[in-house]
Order: structure tokens, then sequence, then C-alpha cells
């Protein structure tokens, strides 16, 4: 079974009427988000995770939980089971109109593609390509006061050789291609004088008669929030910076969904990049000035870190007062009929990946083969999840018995970046031997080498791994579940293509055999 509840390792919600930022400490990254009636339902980039496009829920914009994901698989599914690192889904928009719920979103290779649902909880529809081409990205639609629908998006420069553009499309009634081939570009920030460079992720909002494209500029780690204003779509577009790091420690403030409250508040989401820990959601206080122009954070347009949570009805408030608060969750005993949302695979899976049913109880992982070289980095059958706070602790039982030794099975709980390091059993002819292993830039070829090897008379041994701040990670076992005893070095956590460290659980095998075995895990615990 999941958990999300007050035992989460990070809660933003303090309690006392305050929240503190981020409200996700996880790499939901290029959030954006939306209000319908008292539900705010918001989605991310999830690049070659599968399932990709997750579904997160909240009442408050501070308390959120994961109920779903719109993309069971990617497509086109053959191109996708094999992992993709830095492909797939980039930064989605989510909106509501005509009683569904629609994401637009893009995969780079390919092109923009929209899925739709009656229930965001629910099942949604196959992707439908929009608009096809190399180098699309960020689409946001807008159904217009007229009936028309448009769709508004930038460019890659590794896939199309431009950027710092938002290009224009006028949509079928449906919303499901495109009335006008490529469309327009109807901001060039290559020919203007305001300077911005990497102007991306561009939301379109109508506010009385004036169009508001709300983008980031100027890079993901480095860059600043960006409004820009027309009465005419085509433009001409003013514009100005909103939200900047300034003084604070948030660096890259930018990029996410601008929302409002049924008490008429208006706050903004966006995504900061930590690294390691990837790119974490804030939510910042907005409002609207007399001259027109929104402000963001605090009163020099800087984040803030703790503020006063969004106000809601007072009959809403008593409901959520009396709840729990919330996280996304992150521990799984395993005893539910299927895994908790917060795992994600490394490419399409097979039903051969894992099975919950084989030991009732516990997750059981099939040894399936890794490549030639030995490297795990493009195994498509990993089982990993987001590091969810600054500092936590990861522990997991694994029992090994089922590991072939003539298959040099193994199977452990792994974190997983450029670089990625585990701890668990091998299995040989002599026994199982518990190792720490770890590749460093696995991404570049690299190599893997044993840390520490220690031979075990039980194939049943307690995992854990210590996350500290700054990601250094140290690794131990038990053979009691009681005391635990270091062992390797310290392994620094990395990013990946485009995306945070993650940590989760494996079993592979060097033969491609059903001899090859498995392993059988209790459950994964996650605590700060």
């Amino acid at each position: 079974m999941s958990s999300s509840s007050a035992s989460a390792p990070w809660l933003p919600d303090l309690g006392d009427g305050r929240y503190q930022n981020p409200v996700l400490f996880a790499d939901y990254s290029d959030p954006d988000a939306i209000r319908v009636g008292d539900d705010y339902w918001l989605t991310s980039s999830s690049f070659n995770h599968v399932p990709g496009l997750p579904i997160l829920h909240s009442r408050d914009l501070v308390n959120w939980s994961l109920v779903n994901h719109a993309l069971p698989t990617l497509v086109p599914r053959d191109h996708f089971a094999t992992p993709r690192h830095g492909a797939g889904v980039w930064a989605p928009s989510i909106r509501h109109h005509a009683g569904k719920f629609w994401i637009y979103y893009p995969d780079p290779d390919f092109g923009l593609y929209v899925v739709t649902a009656t229930d965001p909880r629910g099942a949604w529809s196959e992707p439908v390509l929009v608009k096809a081409g190399r180098g699309l990205i960020d689409p946001c639609p807008l159904w217009d006061d007229d009936g028309r629908v448009w769709l508004v998006h930038a460019w890659a420069r590794s896939r199309s050789g431009k950027n710092n553009i938002v290009q224009l499309n006028e949509l079928s009634a449906d919303g499901m291609r495109v009335l006008d081939g490529e469309g327009v570009a109807i901001i060039d920030e290559n020919h203007s004088s305001r300077g911005f460079h990497t102007l991306e992720g561009p939301k379109l909002y109508k506010r009385g008669d004036t169009y508001w494209i709300f983008a980031p500029v100027d890079g993901v780690a480095t860059g600043s929030q960006a409004v820009y204003r027309s009465p005419n779509l085509r433009g001409p577009w003013e514009a100005r910076i909103v939200l900047a790091q300034g003084t604070t420690a948030i660096n890259g403030p930018h990029q996410g969904a601008c929302v409002d409250t049924p008490a008429g508040e208006h706050w903004f989401l966006h995504f900061q990049d930590r690294g390691p820990f990837g790119r974490i959601v804030h939510l910042q206080p907005m409002s609207w000035h007399a001259d027109g122009w929104p402000r963001m954070g605090n009163a020099s347009g800087e984040p803030v870190l703790t503020h006063a949570t969004p106000k809601v009805g007072t009959a809403l408030r008593a409901v959520l007062s009396a709840s729990p608060r919330l996280a996304p969750a992150t521990s799984d005993e395993f005893d539910s009929p299927a895994l908790g949302r917060q795992w994600q695979w490394q490419a399409n899976p097979r039903p051969d990946f894992f099975s919950l049913a084989a030991r009732p109880g516990y997750l059981r992982l099939p040894c399936h083969p890794r490549p030639a070289s030995g490297s795990l980095y493009d195994t498509p059958h990993l089982l990993l999840q987001k590091f969810p706070a600054p500092a936590f602790t990861a522990t997991t039982l694994l029992d090994a018995a089922g590991l072939s030794a003539e298959a040099s099975a193994q199977a452990g709980l792994m974190i997983f970046g450029y670089s990625y390091a585990w701890l668990g059993l091998r299995q040989t002819v002599a026994g199982p031997t518990l190792v720490q292993v770890t590749h460093a830039d696995a991404h570049q070829a690299g190599t893997a080498h044993d840390v520490a090897a220690v031979p075990v008379s039980s194939p049943r041994v307690w995992l854990r791994a210590t996350v500290s701040v700054g990601a250094a990670c140290l690794f131990a076992y038990s053979l009691d579940g009681e005391t635990f005893v270091a062992i390797g070095d310290a392994f620094q956590a990395t990013v990946a293509k485009w995306v945070g460290a993650k940590i989760g659980l494996f079993a592979s095998s060097a033969t491609a055999s059903p001899s090859s075995g498995h392993a059988d895990f209790d459950f994964f615990r996650l605590t700060s």
C-alpha cells in the first residue's frame, strides 16, 4: 500500500495557516495547473519515464496528491521500448473546456500531441498528433471568446535549429489538428531589443480583452519569469520580468501556471532547478496592479519561502483542517494489487517486468538481462521514483533466494542518474555476496566497479540508503532489520538527462533466460 500522509519526508503545509516552499519537493518539472471548481489539477514533464504525464490534485495549492498518469505508455510504443534519455514528454499544458480535461504535450522528436478525459482520475484518451514536426515544444491552447481555438508553442534548437520564438497556430474546432500548417511566429526574441534568450514554455491566457503569454526566459537554472501582453494575438507584444531570483537562493524561478481561487486570489506555480533533486515546484502569491501587469512573490518581485496559505471557502477550510497534511506518496508496502503511482520505469514496461501476485505482500522483479557492457544505464526495467525531500532515508527488505548463480543475477536498492550506485545481493556459486557498486559517468560509458563486497549466509537482507542535504548518499545493510552496518563509500547523486536523480529497485542478470531467477522485495519505506 502506498503512503501519502503526515509521515512524508517533506510537508509544505506548516499547520499554522502558512506554507513553506517548495510545495512539491520533487522533480515535477515544467508544471502547469488549472482550477475546476474547488479542485486544482497539475501535470508536468515526464520525459522518457513511464507512466508519463503525472496528474496531481489539491484543494488548496499546498497539499498535493499524485492521483493518476495520463500516459500509461509512450508513443510510438516500439520507439520507447528502450530508454530514450531526455526524450519523450516535455513541458505540457492542462486545460478544462466543454466538460473535458485537455493536456497538450510535446515530444520534440515527433510533434505536439493531445490527450483528453472527462475525469482526470480515470482513463485518458489515446494521444492524437496535432502537429507533426521535430523541435516543436511546449504547446498551450486557448479557446477564444469567438469560438476559435489557438495553440502557441516554442522551438527546441537541438532538433529544429531555432529557438527563442513563440509560434501561433489555429486549431480545428475539435482541437485535434492545426489548420494553418507551420503557423506564424508572433514573438521572436532573436530580433528584439529586450535581450531575452531561451524564450520557451509559453502559457497563453486571456484576461478581459487582453491576451497574455507567461513564459520563462534566460535559461533553466539562471532565468526569470517574463510576461507578455497584447490586445492582438499576433502582437505587437509588450513584455516585462515579473519574477526573478534577486537576493534569494531560489534560482531560475520560472515556467509554470497562473491560477486563481474562488476567493479571487491569484497564485503562480513555478519550478526551481535543484540539481540532483530535480526541478522542484514553488508557489508564489500573485496580484494584478493598477498598471495592468501582474506582480509575483514579494514586493520586490522575488520568490517567497513562506507565506499564508491560499484562501478557500469556510466549509472547505473546515474539511481541510480536519484532513492530514499531504505530499505525493513515496513508501510502498507492496500489499495492493497495483504498484504505487510514484513508481516509473525507464521505458515502456512489459507485463513480465514485475508481479505483485506471485508472492502476495511482496514485489517480485524477474531478472531481465543487462546490456553486454554490464551497465544498467540503458536498462528499461529499473523501477524508480523521484527524490522527495532535501534529506531522507530509504529502506527495503530483499529476499534474493530466487536469484540464479549461473546467470550472475543481482538485485538491490539503486540511486540513479548520469552516475549511479546500488547496494544489493549478487548470487554466485559460492553463495550470495552483498555488494555496493558504483558506476561513474554511466551515460558516457564509464566503468562500474565494486566498492565493497561482503559474503553473507542468508539471501534475506535489509538495504538502506541515506540521502543528505547536497545529495550525498550513504549505504548500509542489516541482517536482522535492527542493527545497520555502513558499507562502501559515500556516493554523490547526479542529475540525468533533464531530470533529477531517482531512487528505487532492480533485478538483472547476464543472460536472457527464464532460469535467471527473480528477486522479492517485502516493502520500500521512505522516511525523513
